[in-house]
C-alpha cells in the first residue's frame, strides 16, 4: 500500500518506519549491523564505530513510496541519516521535511505524533487554486 507520509524513529542499532495515513498504518523494522568497540587509553581514534552505511540504505529502501518523511530519534543517528541522504540518497533528501529529537515512544505514540505533525504541516502549506498543481502537473497532483 502506498502512503504519502512516513515517520522513522531510529537510534544507532535499529529503526521503526511507519507509513501513515489518517486511517491506516504500515510498520517496517530495520535492524542495523552495529559493531561494539572498546576504546583503550592511548589508542588512535575515538572508539566509535563508523556509520553503518548499509543500515542507512536499508532505511532509505523502507521509506520508498513516501512523499514526505519525518525522521525522529533520541540521539545523533537521525542526523547521520540526514547527512547520508544528502550525499547518497538524493531522492530521499528532498522528501525529508523534518528532523526532531524524540525519546523512546511506543508505536502508538509515534503514529499519533506523526499524524499530528503531518496534519499541522499540511495546514501550513499554501492552498493552490482549483486546477493548479504544485509543479505544473508533473507530479500527478
Amino acid at each position: 500500500m502506498s502512503h504519502y507520509h512516513a515517520i522513522v524513529w531510529m537510534d544507532h542499532s535499529n529503526a521503526r518506519v511507519f507509513h501513515v495515513s489518517p486511517d491506516d498504518v504500515e510498520k517496517i523494522v530495520v535492524n542495523g549491523h552495529r559493531q561494539h568497540l572498546h576504546h583503550r587509553a592511548g589508542a588512535v581514534g575515538d572508539g566509535r564505530a563508523p556509520a553503518d552505511i548499509a543500515f542507512f540504505d536499508d532505511i532509505g529502501d523502507a521509506l520508498e513510496g513516501a512523499r514526505e518523511v519525518l525522521v525522529v530519534g533520541p540521539g545523533s543517528a537521525k542526523l547521520k541519516m540526514l547527512r547520508h541522504a544528502l550525499r547518497h540518497l538524493p531522492y530521499l533528501e528532498s522528501r525529508i521535511i523534518g528532523v526532531e529529537t524524540v525519546d523512546h515512544p511506543s508505536d502508538g505514540q509515534l503514529v499519533a505524533y506523526a499524524r499530528q505533525y503531518f496534519r499541522a504541516a499540511d495546514r501550513m502549506r499554501p492552498l493552490l487554486p482549483v486546477g493548479d498543481s504544485c509543479c505544473g502537473g508533473n507530479c500527478g497532483g
